[in-house]
C-alpha cells in the first residue's frame, strides 16, 4: 500500500507543478488553487508512505515521478524542446527510480 501512495504522491506532483507553471507566478486563481491542493495531498501521501518506506526511497522515487512526469509535459504539452541530452538525462532518471526500487527492503 505504501507504494500505491507513493505512486499516486509522484503523480500528484506532476500537477502541482504543471498548474503551479499555469498560475504564472500565483496571479491565476483556479490554477493556484489546484496548486496548493495537489500539493497538499503529494505531500500528505508521501507522509503515509514514508511510515513504511525509507526515506532516502521514498524521496527520491517521490521526486524522480515529478521530475520525469514534468519534463513529459514540458515536451508533450507544453511544446519544450525535446534533445539528446534531455531524453538521456530522462533515461537516466528512470534507470535510476528502477534501481532505488529494486534494492529497497520494502
Amino acid at each position: 500500500m505504501a507504494w500505491i501512495m507513493l505512486l499516486c504522491a509522484g503523480l500528484l506532483e506532476i500537477v502541482w507543478v504543471f498548474t503551479m507553471k499555469q498560475s504564472e507566478g500565483f496571479t491565476r486563481l483556479v490554477p493556484s488553487v489546484i496548486t496548493l491542493l495537489t500539493v497538499a495531498a503529494s505531500f500528505g501521501l508521501l507522509s503515509l508512505a514514508m511510515k513504511t518506506l525509507p526515506l532516502g526511497t521514498a524521496y527520491a522515487i517521490w521526486t524522480g515521478i515529478g521530475a520525469l512526469g514534468a519534463f513529459v509535459v514540458g515536451v508533450t504539452v507544453l511544446g519544450e524542446p525535446l534533445g539528446a541530452g534531455r531524453v538521456l538525462a530522462a533515461a537516466l532518471i528512470v534507470a535510476g527510480l528502477v534501481l532505488m526500487k529494486l534494492s529497497s527492503p520494502q
